[in-house]
């Protein structure tokens, strides 16, 4: 009689790192799209007037865009910083991502805005850095 050890098989499933990233892209602009939408159904008026330019009334295409080209950008520096440092690359990230954000408000506070227009897209705001910090660093082991 001969005994054969049967290898153990454990299957995990794990979310690869561009999936995980491609999700936290999508992550932040479909939140984005729907606070706008809840703004938008509450009547809130998302036009926006800065200083010296005329007023724009933000819509879903302005808000996919925006918060499309902030989330591959995010994607962009991190990339770049575990290229070149990887050792503190994700607390480096975190740290700018966190730092980027609160700096992000303000544009927003110097601009013409109803307060729901405001709190809509400082909402947003919070939400891209929120889906970004939280889904494009790689998990600690």
């Amino acid at each position: 009689m001969s005994a054969t050890a049967e290898p153990s098989v454990t299957t995990t499933t794990t979310t690869s790192p561009l999936r995980r990233r491609a999700l936290g892209v999508a992550a932040a602009v479909l939140a984005c799209l729907a606070i706008w939408a809840i703004g938008e159904a509450a009547g809130v008026d998302y036009t926006v007037e800065s200083p010296g330019q005329p007023p724009l009334v933000l819509g879903p295409g302005q808000i996919i865009g925006i918060a499309l080209g902030a989330a591959l950008l995010g994607w962009a520096t991190l990339a770049l910083l575990e290229r070149f440092v990887p050792r503190t690359a994700r607390l480096i990230w975190i740290s700018l991502a966190i730092v980027v954000t609160l700096l992000s408000f303000g544009p927003l506070l110097g601009t013409e805005a109803t307060a729901g227009a405001k709190l809509a897209l400082g909402a947003m705001h919070v939400a891209v850095a929120v889906a970004l910090i939280t889904l494009l660093p790689a998990r600690h082991r």
